[in-house]
C-alpha cells in the first residue's frame, strides 16, 4: 500500500477533485462529510480546492476513503479500478453456460423426439419463471430444455421444421435474457446465445422470432460496448420487419415496439433515446393496452417505464422521480415482477442521484421483497446498494440487513 502511495505523489494534485467527485457520488455535502471526518465545512472546502495542503497526510486519505466507502488508490490515481470481486457469474448460471457447448454435435436420434408441444409447455414453465424473477428454478430447467429444443430441432419432420426451429430461437431468447441477468460476467456466452437465436429464427422463417431474437442480440452488442452498432442494428430490423409485424396485431406490435425500446437502452445521446422512445410509445398507442405478448410486457406502462430508466441512465434523477410519480398504480401493477422490481430499481437511483438517501433504500428494499434474485443476483444492483449504503451516515438495520444478504458489508 505504501509503495502504491509514493508511485502516486506526483498525482496529489487531483486528490482534492477526486474526493469531491466521490463525496458527491456518495450524496455527501461538504457539511454531512465534514462532520463524519471529524472537520469543518471550512476544511473541507480548502482540502477539495487543493488550499489546504498540496499532500494530504495519508491517515487524512486512509481515513476518506473509509467514509467514502471506496479504496485508498481510488483517491491516489485517475487509473480505472481493477474490476469488482465477485463479478463472475454463479453456479447455476455457469451450469447453463455448460449446456450450451453440446448443441453444435448432438447426435440425431429419431427414435427419441420431444413432441413439440411438450417442449412448448416447459419453455412456458421457464417464461413464467423468468418474469417471476425465480432465476434459481429457471437455472435448474434450462439446460435439459436447451439440448431437447436443439434435438427436436433436428429430428422434426420437415413440415413442422419452421416451428421446430421457432421453438429453439425462443429457447436460445430466454437464454440470452436469463445470461444477461449477471452483466459483464457472463456478457461474452450471452453474445454467442443472441448469434444463435437468430440464426434460429431466420431458419424459422417468422418475422416476430426475428425480431425477437433481434432484439437479444442488440443488447448483446451493448453489453459489449458498441452501443451505435446495438442501435442501428435494433432500428434497421424494426425498419425492415415492420409492415411484416404490424400485420401480425398485437404479437407483431410488441415485437416491433420492444426493438424501438431496446435501441433506446443502447443510445449514447439523450435525444437519441428519447426519439427511439416515442417510436415505441406510437406503437404502443397503436397496440392500445399492455399485454404480455410474446412475454415482452409491452404496452404505454412498459413504454413509461422505460422512459423512467432512459432519464435514470443518464442520471437525470429529477425527471425521472417526477415521472414516476405521474403512473397510473395500478397499470403499474399489472405488470409482471421483474418489471415491478426493476422500477422500484429504477427509482432507487434516481432517488439516489437526487441525495434522497432514505427513499433510495426504502425502493430497494420494495424491489428485495418483491423479487429478492432481481437484487441479490445482478450486480449492478448490488452495486446500486453498496452506493446507497455507502451515502447514508448511518445506515438503518434494514438497508444494513439487505447489504449482507448482497454479500457486502454494512
Amino acid at each position: 500500500m505504501r509503495a502504491f502511495f509514493w508511485e502516486c505523489r506526483m498525482d496529489t494534485g487531483r486528490i482534492g477533485q477526486r474526493i469531491a467527485y466521490w463525496r458527491d457520488r456518495r450524496g455527501f455535502t461538504q457539511q454531512d462529510f465534514g462532520r463524519l471526518m471529524g472537520q469543518s465545512k471550512r476544511w473541507v472546502q480548502d482540502l477539495e480546492g487543493g488550499k489546504r495542503q498540496t499532500d494530504p497526510r495519508l491517515s487524512v486519505l486512509v481515513r476518506t476513503a473509509e467514509v467514502l466507502h471506496i479504496p485508498l488508490e481510488q483517491l491516489l490515481s485517475d487509473r480505472p479500478p481493477e474490476p469488482a470481486a465477485g463479478t463472475a457469474p454463479p453456479d447455476e448460471v455457469l451450469a447453463v453456460v455448460d449446456a450450451l457447448y453440446p448443441l453444435e454435435d448432438l447426435p440425431i436420434d429419431a427414435a427419441d423426439p420431444l413432441q413439440l408441444e411438450v417442449l412448448h409447455r416447459r419453455l412456458i414453465y421457464c417464461c413464467e419463471a423468468f418474469q417471476a424473477c425465480h432465476y434459481q428454478a429457471l437455472a435448474r430447467d434450462l439446460p435439459a430444455l436447451l439440448v431437447a429444443a436443439q434435438k427436436a430441432a433436428a429430428n422434426t419432420p420437415v413440415e413442422r421444421m419452421c416451428e421446430a426451429f421457432g421453438l429453439l430461437s425462443r429457447v436460445l431468447q430466454l437464454t440470452t435474457s436469463f445470461l444477461h441477468k449477471y452483466g459483464p460476467g457472463a456478457a461474452v456466452q450471452a453474445a454467442v446465445v443472441a448469434d444463435r437465436a437468430l440464426a434460429a429464427a431466420e431458419r424459422s422463417e417468422d418475422p416476430v422470432q426475428i425480431g425477437a431474437a433481434s432484439r437479444r442480440v442488440a443488447k448483446s452488442l451493448m453489453y459489449q460496448q458498441r452501443p451505435q452498432a446495438a442501435v442501428d442494428f435494433a432500428v434497421t430490423t424494426a425498419r425492415r420487419l415492420e409492415a411484416d409485424l404490424t400485420g401480425r396485431g398485437p404479437l407483431g406490435l410488441s415485437t416491433l415496439g420492444m426493438l424501438y425500446l431496446n435501441a433506446a437502452r443502447s443510445a449514447a445521446g439523450v435525444q437519441t433515446a428519447s426519439t427511439l422512445v416515442d417510436h415505441a410509445a406510437d406503437v404502443a398507442d397503436q397496440q392500445g393496452q399492455d399485454l404480455n405478448e410474446d412475454w415482452t410486457m409491452f404496452g404505454p406502462t412498459n413504454v413509461d417505464l422505460h422512459r423512467i430508466g432512459m432519464l435514470v441512465r443518464f442520471e437525470d434523477g429529477w425527471s425521472a422521480l417526477d415521472a414516476a410519480a405521474g403512473l397510473n398504480r395500478g397499470k403499474v401493477m399489472g405488470m409482471t415482477k421483474e418489471r415491478r422490481a426493476e422500477h422500484h430499481i429504477a427509482k432507487a437511483h434516481a432517488s439516489l442521484l437526487t441525495r434522497r438517501k432514505e427513499q433510495a433504500a426504502e425502493q430497494l428494499l420494495k424491489a428485495d421483497e418483491l423479487a429478492p434474485e432481481e437484487v441479490r443476483s445482478r450486480p449492478d444492483v448490488v452495486r446500486l446498494v453498496k452506493d446507497v449504503v455507502g451515502a447514508t451516515a448511518q445506515p438503518g438495520a434494514q438497508l444494513r440487513a439487505l447489504a449482507h444478504r448482497c454479500g457486502l458489508q454494512a
